[in-house]
């Protein structure tokens, strides 16, 4: 697949702001349901109910499972790697893939973010973490390092557990590298997907529905947003563009 042409700085500086905006929209939306506590720990009570009545693997179980200081590290993950990934996708596909492909992945970044978003508003839900009564460990308070302490604590929301676009962001990023990029990026993109989820579960950040909803919100918004057909100066095909089909009338070599 050709490269792009370099961009500009102009075009590159509006799309930045762009995100940045975007960025700075998921922070503000997720703190508008941030006082709800009473709803928050009812809807956990029948997110716990209901993975009982499907026969999910009881988180609680799973985290116990795991070594402190694996706890620690996949506190780490939680923490430094959800934003810079999607940073460096975005980076990646704005200089690096064509412009079509860009464009269709921020569109898709940002019907996720919103709907997301909506959900977190009209459904908030306190993380599994927040219940040591069904056997979970709050691992950021005790392993370090927390998300929730201090100044920055105070500008989190906690109940927007679902849907978790940890696990959101990270099957997006995955679905756009396997439909546009180079395999290899696809087999660490899709590695990436799922230390997130083990992640997120084993952190007490989410329960498993968390994950499953997200990922049912996306291939929603990738229904919606559709990868446009490729053009005739997009060059030679890539890993997903078809050869145009054999005319009868095409002689073969």
């Amino acid at each position: 697949m050709a490269r792009r042409a370099r961009p500009t700085l102009l075009p590159a500086l509006l799309e930045l702001v762009l995100v940045a905006v975007l960025f700075e929209a998921y922070r503000l939306g997720r703190l508008l349901s941030r006082g709800d506590a009473p709803s928050a720990y009812e809807h956990a009570g029948w997110v716990h109910d209901l993975e009982g009545q499907l026969r999910l693997p009881a988180e609680a179980g799973l985290q116990a499972l795991v070594p402190d200081a694996v706890l620690h590290l996949a506190n780490v993950y939680y923490v430094s790697v959800h934003f810079p990934a999607m940073v460096a996708f975005l980076v990646w596909g704005y200089l690096f893939r064509p412009r079509e492909h860009y464009v269709w992945a921020r569109n898709l970044l940002v019907a996720l973010t919103g709907t997301a978003l909506v959900v977190h508003i009209v459904f908030p839900l306190a993380p599994p973490r927040m219940f040591p009564q069904w056997g979970f460990v709050d691992t950021m308070a005790t392993f370090g390092p927390n998300a929730y302490a201090g100044a920055s604590g105070a500008m989190v929301n906690q109940f927007a557990a679902m849907p978790s676009l940890h696990v959101g962001w990270a099957a997006l990023i995955a679905y756009v590298v396997f439909r546009t990029g180079p395999r290899w990026l696809a087999v660490v993109a899709a590695a990436h997907v799922l230390v997130t989820v083990l992640v997120v579960v084993v952190t007490a950040n989410h329960y498993w529905l968390d994950g499953l909803v997200a990922l049912a919100l996306l291939a929603v918004v990738t229904r919606i947003v559709r990868l446009p057909l490729p053009s005739a100066a997009a060059g030679p095909p890539g890993p997903l563009r078809e050869r145009p089909a054999r005319s009868a009338a095409t002689p073969r070599r």
